[in-house]
């Protein structure tokens, strides 16, 4: 054994000596009790034997032992392996080519920031935050933006790991009451009690395949995303414009627009986002609560789940994820969750609606292409954009591109009516910001806020803000 020094033989290996008479091989001891909290129950062996097991080649084993524990390394930090998840994203990006950006495209990324920047001064009342810029390769943005994503997807995390846990204690259970093949399990052995050794298994399981899935989620994502924000959350953490280069290069071709009015373009929406969440504090926390409330509700059908685990080969690990993912992303929204889905859809709406408006106005009198790219802009989500794609994948949303113009219509009618400070006034809480039966009726809205002269509103804004200011100083 001199040739792998990890096996539990080795003296200096630190770990735990293989239990007396199991009769598995030590390769295969050794990975077993390591997942199963450092110890291998003798009936959990002996079953496990009985199946074959102790047949498999233990070179094999080596190589699955290996895969396996780097699949696990640091699935305890949470509900599922963000580590693996990161790992995963990168590799995904990768495979479909990435390279370090090159100083003469970050100085591009950096100039068409600042003219963007000078654009949205002229629009709107909204300053930019100290604004820095980053040209990101796709690894730079998985980085930058897997902090935000552990946040939104770990309540969905939690739901599909007691989903999982919760069916195989299910089959457990029957087994117990007289289904277990015969010979199966030693004379007199206890299904559920095998559960307590397994359920460490279970969750290291459980959190490497959720995090796979985010893993493959984002790095898809990446491979597509224009820039930090372009999903219309605040992923990135310091506020700064953020573009992708090649992924710029790659939206641009086949448009017949010159790239640098693509990039200028671009450049202009991700810092009126950029904008948006800084001077609107409120926005971003609602948003990222919406999709935190709707996965904290998620129901996972563990019938689905059931089926798909009696229906594979558990010896296969790959089978084994492969089924299982197709089963965890099938919700039936609760009246909570669809509360949620309307909360999210309307502010997301309101936000890229807003960003449309607003980018119009910046650009139409200084890039020649300006509505050709906006239309670019309209099709690329209509047909399931970056935003649609990443909730779908990680928590079962699917959100209209129809609110996003309706949206647009009603930020364009209220400046109209009122300009673009009024436009923006309409930001100053979300006790008066409008709402998804607003976006239903754009010019209903508009009409209301005309019977509600400008003092008055900002009275009543002054009024919400002085009460939850009150309401903070009493909590302390």
């Amino acid at each position: 054994m001199a040739d792998h020094p990890n096996l539990p033989d080795d003296p200096d290996s630190g770990g735990e000596q293989p239990s007396e008479g199991s009769g598995l091989p030590p390769e295969i001891e050794q990975l077993l009790a390591g997942l199963t909290g450092g110890s291998l129950d003798p009936q959990l062996a002996k079953a496990l034997k009985d199946m074959g097991i102790d047949q498999v080649d233990p070179t094999m084993v080596q190589m699955m032992a290996g895969q396996v524990q780097a699949m696990f390394a640091g699935g305890a930090d949470g509900p599922f392996n963000v580590s693996l998840a990161t790992d995963t994203a990168r590799r995904v990006v990768s495979e479909q080519g990435d390279a370090v950006v090159a100083g003469p495209a970050a100085r591009d990324v950096a100039q068409a920031a600042q003219v963007a920047g000078l654009w949205l001064d002229e629009v709107t009342d909204f300053a930019a935050p100290g604004v820095t810029t980053h040209a990101w390769s796709r690894a730079e943005w998985v980085e930058g933006t897997m902090p935000a994503w552990r946040t939104l997807v770990e309540p969905v995390a939690k739901g599909v790991g007691s989903a999982i846990a919760g069916a195989m204690r299910t089959q457990l259970e029957q087994l117990g009451e007289g289904g277990i093949p015969q010979g199966m399990l030693p004379a007199g052995a206890d299904p559920a009690a095998l559960l307590g050794q397994m359920e460490p298994l279970l969750e290291r399981m459980s959190g490497a395949m959720f995090g796979l899935q985010v893993g493959q989620a984002v790095g898809a994502l990446a491979g597509e995303t224009v820039s930090g924000t372009e999903v219309g959350l605040p992923l990135v953490g310091d506020r700064s414009v953020v573009l992708l280069p090649a992924n710029v290069e790659a939206f641009a071709d086949g448009l017949g627009v010159d790239l640098g009015q693509v990039r200028l373009y671009l450049a202009v929406r991700e810092a009126a986002r950029v904008r948006l969440f800084s001077e609107v504090p409120w926005i971003g926390p609602q948003l990222l609560a919406a999709v935190r409330d709707y996965a904290g509700e998620i129901t996972i059908d563990t019938d689905r789940i059931e089926s798909a685990l009696q229906s594979v080969d558990t010896t296969d690990p790959q089978a084994l994820q492969s089924a299982l993912q197709d089963q965890l992303f099938q919700p039936d929204p609760s009246p909570a969750q669809r509360a949620a889905l309307t909360r999210l859809e309307t502010y997301l709406a309101l936000v890229e609606g807003w960003v449309d408006v607003v980018t119009d106005r910046a650009t139409r009198d200084h890039l020649p292409q300006a509505g050709a790219l906006g239309e670019a802009v309209r099709r690329r989500r209509a047909t399931g954009g970056p935003a649609e794609k990443a909730f779908a994948g990680l928590v079962g949303l699917e959100l209209r591109p129809r609110r996003l113009r309706d949206a647009a219509n009603l930020w364009a009618a209220l400046e109209a009516r009122h300009g673009a400070a009024g436009r923006d006034r309409a930001w100053g809480h979300p006790d008066v910001a409008p709402t998804a039966a607003d976006l239903d009726d754009p010019l209903g809205y508009v009409e209301r806020v005309d019977s509600t002269d400008d003092s008055a509103l900002d009275a009543a804004l002054d009024e919400l803000l002085r009460g939850e200011t009150r309401g903070d100083e009493g909590g302390r």
